[in-house]
């Protein structure tokens, strides 16, 4: 593997990966990345290959089960916790594997942002109560989501997700440092599916 860039907040943070033409509440299959705040190891550890779960991971857990019952028009499909980030894709209910196209109207259901603004508020929040530690940060501020186009993808994705714990050793976001550019799509590229450039 080689080595990653150092991280450029000019050309990545502040620079949106989200296509700027397309409707993210629009139906498909979206595979996301959530890191935690500055990598940090809180959701648990990998044991024989396999994830053991902390109490902060339970609650990740229980929180990603309730972004569908909070909205129903979005569906489970393969999803991990692991000790400093989760994969998982949500799909968006009623159609196919649609491609990128021109948002033709103002009043949407939430989409892919607020779903995971969502996510990241309610984790936190029970997290911070239960650690009785008000404001403390437990996410990254962004995300990484890439829409997945065809089947192929589709089955590559859920592949590397199931992969995912018995390759930690070797896995780029095994670390405890958000300086490195690139972790959030490294998984995408490992997985065979093509990333947008920052």
């Amino acid at each position: 593997m080689t080595a990653m860039a150092r991280f450029n907040s000019d050309i990545y943070h502040r620079r949106s990966v989200r296509l700027k033409e397309y409707d993210y509440s629009s139906n498909g299959y979206y595979f996301v990345t959530i890191c935690t705040q500055h990598r940090e190891h809180t959701f648990g550890e990998i044991v024989s290959g396999e994830m053991a779960l902390s109490e902060a991971g339970k609650i990740v857990d229980v929180w990603w089960h309730k972004i569908f019952v909070k909205y129903d028009y979005v569906s489970m499909d393969e999803y991990i916790i692991m000790p400093n980030h989760m994969h998982g894709i949500l799909v968006i209910v009623g159609a196919g594997l649609p491609r990128p196209h021109e948002i033709m109207y103002e009043n949407r259901i939430p989409g892919i942002g607020q779903i995971i603004a969502f996510f990241k508020y309610q984790t936190t929040k029970e997290m911070n109560s239960l650690q009785g530690m008000p404001g403390n940060k437990m996410w990254q501020r962004n995300y990484y989501e890439h829409i997945i186009r065809c089947g192929a993808e589709l089955k590559n994705a859920r592949q590397y997700i199931i992969d995912n714990p018995r390759k930690w050793a070797d896995d780029v976001e095994n670390i405890q440092d958000d300086s490195v550019m690139g972790a959030e799509t490294a998984p995408l590229r490992r997985a065979g599916i093509k990333t947008p450039s920052p």
